[in-house]
C-alpha cells in the first residue's frame, strides 16, 4: 500500500500539471507530498474587483490550451467568463513541476483548468468530464484488443506515453510490466511537449505503421486520431487490467480554496451550461466515459 502512494504521489507532482493536464491522477490521498504548497490565501481577485477572468495555462498543450486560445479548455474558458460577464486574460507556463507555483501561488491567475478531481493544493470544482485511457489501434488491422491480457499483445509493437522515469511513469506504462508486456516492443513516447517533441506522436507513429498498438491517455487519443487522417478503433483500458493506479479521472477547475464565490458560481456555470460543453468536447473528439455529474 506504501509503494501504491508512493507513485500516485510521484505520478501527481510529474503530471497533475500536465492534464492540462493530461494524463491521469487523482484522490486526495496522492495528491500529498506533490511538493506544491496549498493555496489558501486570494491575492488581489481580479475576476471580481476587474471583471477579469484570469486563466492559469500552458501555451502550447493542445487539444487542453494554446496561446491562440484554440483548446478544447480555452473554449471552456471562454463560455464561463461569458456568463459572469467577464473579460478573459491568461497568465502562460508551461505544464511542468513548479507550474502551480508560478501561475496560481503566484497571484497571476484565477482558475487553473484541468485539474483531477483530488489535487490537493487546489480546491475543485465540479467535474466537467471523465475520461480514461484507450487502446489505440488502426482500424484497417482489425486487432479488436479490448484487455492487455490479450497474449498478442507481447508479440506486437505497443507506444505509450512515458514520463521521467518509474515512479512517475503513466498507469498503462505501470500496467504493461504488470502482464508481462516488457522488452523492445514497448517503445515509449513524450508526455509533454517540448522544442522537438508533442504527445501526440504515439498516435502519428500508429498511423504510420510504426508502431501496432497505442495506450493514451482520452483526449489526446480522440484530437490525435481525429488529426491524424487514418481511421482508428479506441477501446477504453478495462479497470481490471490496473494494478495500482486507476486509468480514469474525473477533470475538474482548480481555484484558491479562499475563492469560495468563484468556485461555486463556476459549478453553477458547468451545470447549467453542460450541453455546451459537452457540445465542446465533442468537437475535439474528447473520450468519455461514465457520469461527471
Amino acid at each position: 500500500m506504501k509503494r501504491m502512494h508512493m507513485k500516485l504521489e510521484a505520478y501527481m507532482k510529474g503530471v497533475a500539471v500536465a492534464l492540462a493536464l493530461v494524463v491521469t491522477m487523482a484522490s486526495r490521498s496522492a495528491a500529498q507530498g506533490t511538493n506544491e504548497p496549498p493555496i489558501l490565501l486570494s491575492p488581489d481577485s481580479m475576476w471580481k474587483q476587474r471583471h477579469n477572468l484570469r486563466i492559469c495555462a500552458d501555451p502550447q498543450n493542445m487539444p487542453f490550451t494554446n496561446q491562440k486560445r484554440e483548446g478544447f479548455d480555452n473554449k471552456l474558458a471562454a463560455v464561463i467568463a461569458s456568463e459572469l460577464g467577464d473579460s478573459v486574460t491568461y497568465a502562460w507556463w508551461p505544464s511542468r513541476r513548479g507550474y502551480l507555483r508560478n501561475t496560481l501561488s503566484a497571484g497571476t491567475c484565477d482558475v487553473v483548468i484541468g485539474v483531477p478531481i483530488g489535487f490537493d493544493p487546489v480546491a475543485t470544482s465540479k467535474p466537467y468530464y471523465r475520461s480514461t485511457y484507450y487502446i489505440v489501434t488502426r482500424t484497417d488491422k482489425k486487432l479488436d484488443i479490448k484487455s492487455l491480457d490479450d497474449p498478442r499483445l507481447k508479440k506486437l509493437r505497443v507506444g505509450v506515453n512515458l514520463l521521467d522515469g518509474d515512479y512517475t511513469n503513466t498507469p498503462p506504462a505501470h500496467a504493461l510490466s504488470a502482464h508481462g508486456i516488457t522488452g523492445i516492443g514497448v517503445v515509449g513516447f513524450p508526455g509533454f511537449y517540448d522544442d522537438v517533441h508533442h504527445p501526440g506522436e504515439i498516435i502519428d507513429s500508429l498511423a504510420k505503421g510504426n508502431i501496432d498498438v497505442a495506450l493514451v491517455w482520452g483526449p489526446i487519443a480522440g484530437w490525435f486520431s481525429k488529426q491524424s487522417g487514418v481511421q482508428m478503433t479506441l477501446t477504453a483500458l478495462p479497470d481490471s487490467d490496473s494494478v495500482d493506479l486507476p486509468f480514469a479521472y474525473s477533470v475538474a477547475i482548480g481555484t484558491r480554496r479562499s475563492d469560495r464565490e468563484l468556485r461555486s458560481l463556476i459549478d453553477e456555470i458547468l451545470v447549467r451550461k453542460k450541453p455546451e460543453i459537452d457540445k465542446i468536447l465533442m468537437e475535439y473528439n474528447v473520450p468519455t466515459v461514465g457520469t461527471t455529474r
